[in-house]
């Protein structure tokens, strides 16, 4: 990485910790914060959720598919 990069580098990270300062420190920031929190806990639950529910569902199909298999015969 060469200097400039670097220096670029330094600027944005400067950038990103004046604007989460910013934010943490006024009210509709805090606000702000909260949401952005909220929201990655409700997709890591859903993330979740979505795993074993299709799971379910894949053993709802495949018990048909055997009841239909039975019941059809050979």
């Amino acid at each position: 990485m060469g200097y400039v990069e670097t220096i670029h580098s330094r600027d944005k990270e400067n950038k990103m910790k004046n604007l989460l300062k910013l934010l943490w420190q006024e009210q509709k920031g805090q606000d702000l914060t909260e949401y952005a929190l909220l929201l990655a806990l409700l997709a890591l639950g859903a993330i979740t959720s979505i795993g074993t529910l299709s799971k379910m569902i894949n053993n709802i199909f495949a018990n048909a598919a055997s009841n239909i298999a039975t019941a059809t015969g050979p």
